[in-house]
């Protein structure tokens, strides 16, 4: 499996996990051995996925910061796991580079999500990313 791949089936359990309201371990892991059993992006999934849900808190506050006309309960569902997912990298992991991150997540919501979403998700990221700098 690509990482881009992988980055999907994770926007994916994070969009699950906040359709049914659920964070726990045991859904992560359910889903993460179902998908990624014995996958080369076992351990990426495994780390991104135990980050993003363990800074849920953080990373909705900096969405927030970076989105103050749209907090996270008006925001798509979609959007909002793809935009958690990418910040998660930002700001986390240390290994992926800020634009990889971004670009990615840009796709995702060009694959997935409304027409518009793809300027709001790289709007948001770009600011997260400025910041993150300064």
């Amino acid at each position: 499996m690509t990482r881009t791949e992988a980055r999907e089936l994770l926007m994916q359990l994070l969009f699950q996990m906040e359709i049914q309201n659920d964070y726990s371990d045991e859904i992560k892991n359910k889903y993460i051995d179902d998908h990624f059993k014995k996958d080369n992006q076992l351990q990426y999934a495994l780390k991104l996925s135990s980050t993003v849900i363990s800074h849920l808190s953080e990373i909705d506050a900096t969405l927030g910061k970076s989105s103050p006309k749209w907090n996270t309960q008006r925001m798509a569902k979609v959007d909002l796991a793809i935009a958690r997912l990418a910040i998660g990298e930002v700001l986390y992991m240390e290994d992926i580079p800020d634009a990889v991150a971004i670009n990615e997540a840009v796709d995702m919501a060009k694959k997935y999500s409304a027409e518009d979403s793809k300027k709001f998700i790289n709007g948001v990221l770009g600011q997260i990313v400025k910041q993150k700098n300064d």
